[in-house]
């Protein structure tokens, strides 16, 4: 019985990891809208800002207040908002208002093997033979779908000032996946903090353009946008992936990030009716079996 109970509760980790791919898979269609009609930081302010006030309740509900933390783990979450929070996100809509969203996504697939190496680099986390395997087959076949089967040009392709803020989104995201892997708090805790360190940090970034902003005239579609970007986006998504690196360990979780640009090209073609090629019927099948070998246990 009690082998039966890990196995499933592997089983949950794993599908709300691919619920997070998919969710965040969307906020590509969600940051696009949104970074055509506002500011990188007002995009993300209001993302957060949303975010933040539900993350509130959630855990003034569930714990009835607000949970103590060591200062080795405020200071983790000063950073987790800083990187994860205000740098990622001022960046992800910086590239988006520049570039296409299957470009950033390019970039996104290369956060797996950062992380991975800095677990293996700095804190010995270590996988075997065939998890390795598997990452590097998650990557190809990411590059495959995202670059349409052509990953050699796209990577010629000019290097500009929107792949420059995109690497800057990547290393901003592996510094978070590792600072939260260092904490011991509950995963909504230490959310719910971070998140609210990163709004803060984003209010003081925007300050000295407050009157220049008009909300009234933000579009429904936007508005819209934003809601799925902070509710689902960040709230769900976010403490989904903080319990599973605290589960199965940074390395295996990241590596569903590779599936995030292929949810991206699904929804592309059931939102915005952009057709399915062979790049990502391929490309797709090896990243999900990287997935499954990354995270293949030793028995």
């Amino acid at each position: 019985m009690r082998h039966l109970a890990i196995s499933l509760s592997s089983s949950t980790v794993y599908f709300k990891l691919i619920c997070v791919a998919m969710m965040w898979g969307g906020t590509f269609i969600a940051g696009r809208i949104v970074a055509a009609e506002l500011s990188p930081n007002l995009s993300a302010l209001l993302r957060f800002g949303f975010a933040a006030i539900l993350l509130l309740l959630i855990l003034l509900k569930s714990t009835g207040g607000f949970p103590n933390l060591s200062v080795q783990q405020h200071v983790y979450a000063i950073l987790m908002g800083l990187t994860g929070v205000l740098a990622y996100n001022l960046f992800f809509f910086a590239a988006l208002s520049r570039i296409e969203a299957g470009r950033t996504a390019l970039f996104v697939s290369l956060s797996p093997i950062l992380t991975i190496l800095a677990m293996r680099i700095f804190f010995q986390e270590r996988l075997q033979k065939i998890n390795y395997l598997g990452v590097c087959l998650a990557l190809v076949g990411t590059l495959i779908v995202v670059s349409k089967g052509e990953f050699f040009t796209a990577f010629t392709q000019s290097f500009g000032t929107g792949e420059m803020m995109m690497c800057g989104a990547v290393l901003s995201w592996v510094v978070y996946t590792i600072c939260f892997k260092q904490t011991r708090a509950p995963a909504l805790t230490m959310t719910t903090y971070s998140v609210l360190w990163g709004t803060f940090f984003l209010f003081i970034s925007l300050m000295p353009q407050f009157m220049q902003f008009s909300l009234p005239h933000i579009s429904v579609r936007s508005w819209l946008s934003i809601v799925f970007l902070g509710a689902f986006g960040t709230v769900l998504t976010f403490v989904w992936y903080a319990e599973a690196i605290h589960s199965i360990g940074a390395s295996r979780t990241i590596v569903f990030n590779n599936l995030v640009p292929v949810f991206a090209v699904l929804l592309a073609f059931l939102i915005l009716n952009e057709p399915i090629t062979w790049s990502m019927l391929v490309g797709g099948s090896l990243s999900f079996i990287g997935v499954i070998l990354t995270n293949k246990q030793e028995k």
